[in-house]
């Protein structure tokens, strides 16, 4: 029994890993030869494995986000790209259709995705706008009674194989992309919605990460989500939901790379003995441990805040630059364990190692986390003054 959850959260933790060891992990070559994990997506909505912190009304299941962070791990240590693919999907785009759509837009867009029959992507980053959200240019007119989009978004992971996206764009121009943006729903099949290009990655190789244009795309009424306008507050919410979500795929790689040094070190021999032996290479296993649970509480700590209806800006900050930063670094030393194996194809350190790297960037830069955290240290700071 754990401290930190609860044996409700312990059964589901055993369930999604399971799941990962029985159905992830036997595929996990095909989706880094660049097999887009559909179907497992699918199998994990039949096994109750998306949408863990919506309500039950919304077709979720109603265990809030420390059993959505839960996932996150045990799917990310059975292959990262899945869990990339899958949290895309019902993560990044879920959330905010469940927090700020309305009952006919879950209906139609929300539930297909939590049952795992459809797929959607988050669009928001641009060529022009990255760590600068509020600076996005893509652009939505009413004319008469529809809305008319026109824009260009790339990186979007799910973007070329999405059924839908949940797209911000400004309808406001005087206004800025603060108090001018506004969310909608997009239908990929939509006319003048064209799949410009998917990227090839450095790692998270079977994920589709895509640039998406779109030309005059009518969208009727009823796929704003939220109100006019209202799109930076509804961005906001959901970047602070996703972080803790991402923060646990990279401790699920940080955890395999962790496993994978361990069980090597112990079996591997050089100079006559086990190099476990060696302290250069068992005070490597201990640094490494430390990361492991630091992050772990740090992302425990982000999901509680959640459940509790918290503010998490900052505590979702410090998870994310924490259990990022450490990632890659456990993944470096377990690479380092391994030493001339780890460098080939013949182990899966190695991907580990380029998986890992990814969300330094993705979700907001350790840079932009940094800012955050020092903003939000400086207004308590300010509010204990004024107190």
């Amino acid at each position: 029994m754990s401290l930190f959850l609860s044996k409700d959260e312990e059964a589901f933790k055993t369930k999604a890993r399971n799941f990962a060891e029985d159905h992830v992990i036997p595929q996990a070559n095909e989706v880094e030869a660049g097999k887009y994990p559909r179907e497992l997506i699918r199998d994990m909505g039949r096994e109750n494995l998306l949408g863990a912190p919506f309500s039950k009304s919304d077709g979720g299941q109603g265990l809030g986000w420390v059993s959505e962070v839960i996932v996150a791990e045990e799917i990310s240590a059975a292959n990262a790209a899945t869990e990339m693919s899958r949290a895309a999907s019902t993560t990044l785009y879920a959330a905010p259709l469940a927090y700020f759509g309305n009952n006919q837009q879950k209906k139609d867009f929300l539930r297909p995705v939590l049952t795992g029959e459809s797929i959607g992507a988050l669009a928001l980053t641009e060529p022009l706008a990255g760590s600068d959200a509020a600076g996005i240019r893509t652009t939505v007119a009413q004319r008469g009674d529809s809305y008319v989009l026109n824009g260009e978004k790339r990186f979007i992971t799910n973007g070329g194989l999405a059924d839908q996206y949940f797209l911000f764009a400004i309808t406001d121009r005087k206004k800025g992309g603060r108090r001018g943006m506004s969310a909608f729903l997009v239908p990929r099949e939509s006319s003048g919605v064209k799949v410009v290009k998917a990227y090839s990655l450095l790692g998270m190789r079977g994920a589709n990460v895509a640039h998406i244009r779109f030309r005059n795309v009518k969208l009727p009424p009823e796929n704003l989500v939220g109100r006019k306008n209202q799109g930076f507050d509804i961005l906001l919410d959901e970047l602070d939901r996703e972080r803790p979500v991402v923060s646990a795929e990279m401790l699920g790689i940080a955890r395999a790379a962790y496993e994978a040094a361990l069980e090597y070190s112990n079996k591997r021999e050089q100079f006559g003995r086990p190099i476990r032996e060696f302290q250069a290479i068992s005070f490597r296993i201990a640094d490494m441990a430390v990361k492991l649970e630091a992050s772990r509480l740090l992302i425990l700590n982000s999901g509680r805040l959640l459940d509790m209806g918290r503010s998490i800006r900052k505590a979702g900050a410090i998870a994310k630059v924490y259990a990022t930063e450490a990632s890659f670094e456990v993944a470096n030393s377990a690479l380092q364990v391994h030493g001339g194996i780890g460098y080939t194809r013949d182990t899966p350190v190695e991907r580990y190692f380029r998986d890992a790297r990814f969300m330094m960037i993705g979700g907001g830069t350790s840079d932009i986390m940094r800012h955050i955290i020092q903003r939000e240290a400086y207004r308590d700071l300010e509010s204990r003054s004024k107190a």
